[in-house]
């Protein structure tokens, strides 16, 4: 068995892995014992998926000698889901470890993954109008904008209560946009027997998942924001 063959069984495997394993921190107790090792065990699985679409990616395009034009654009796609799930998923368990902070954070690592991520968007985007793909120049756009918003979190103070608590489970979804996406893309169509051109299909997971963070930040909001003052008895009237 090659390389290339091991890593594609790895990243299939792995991909089907995390596709199952997420909603189980979604729907158990938050910081149980449940979510948190099930919760490690779909951040391995996505580190093994971001791993190995990079590898798969980069052999295709510099050193395969029989890719076609197709394969290129699919392997420059793949280099970009890799860097989505792996900065996404990095960026949902270092906001928990930075959960105290009080001021800007300024680690080197932290913002260089956001940072990759959000000119990923822009070159992988740019690309794809190169090539005159819609699917391609519109996709990144994600990327664009969750690094932008991780950038933001950050380079500024902490503005709200349980920060670290949005910022967790909106990169761990994000981690899973990408999943289901690539799933979508190459999985499904190959098993329903359908086209994967129809960039309406590349969309579906952001369109369903966004709204998703969106309730949960809604959610959550009220849950953790001040509690309103209970409003005053009235005394019963004298006789």
């Amino acid at each position: 068995m090659t390389a290339f063959l091991l890593f594609r069984m790895l990243h299939i495997v792995a991909g089907f892995a995390a596709l199952l394993l997420f909603w189980i921190p979604i729907v158990t107790k938050k910081g149980g014992r449940v979510h948190n090792t099930v919760g490690w065990a779909y951040v391995v699985a996505m580190a093994v998926v971001a791993v190995s679409a990079f590898y798969m990616g980069v052999y295709r395009i510099f050193f395969d000698a029989s890719v076609d034009a197709d394969r290129v654009s699919f392997s420059w796609f793949l280099i970009f889901i890799s860097i989505l799930s792996g900065a996404s998923a990095w960026y949902g368990i270092r906001v928990l470890r930075f959960r105290n902070r009080k001021t800007a954070h300024r680690n080197g690592v932290d913002l260089f993954v956001s940072l990759l991520l959000l000119l990923s968007g822009v070159g992988i985007g740019l690309y794809g109008i190169r090539i005159g793909s819609p699917l391609i120049t519109y996709f990144p756009l994600l990327g664009l904008l969750l690094g932008g918003i991780q950038l933001k979190y950050w380079l500024r103070p902490p503005a709200r209560k349980m920060h670290w608590y949005f910022e967790h489970y909106g990169g761990m979804i994000a981690c899973c946009i990408s999943t289901v996406t690539a799933f979508t893309v190459f999985g499904a169509p190959r098993l329903l027997n359908v086209s994967s051109s129809n960039i309406l299909l590349w969309l579906l997971p952001t369109f369903v998942l966004v709204p998703v963070m969106i309730g949960f930040n809604i959610h959550y909001t009220k849950k953790f924001g001040p509690k309103r003052p209970a409003a005053p008895k009235e005394k019963p009237a004298n006789p």
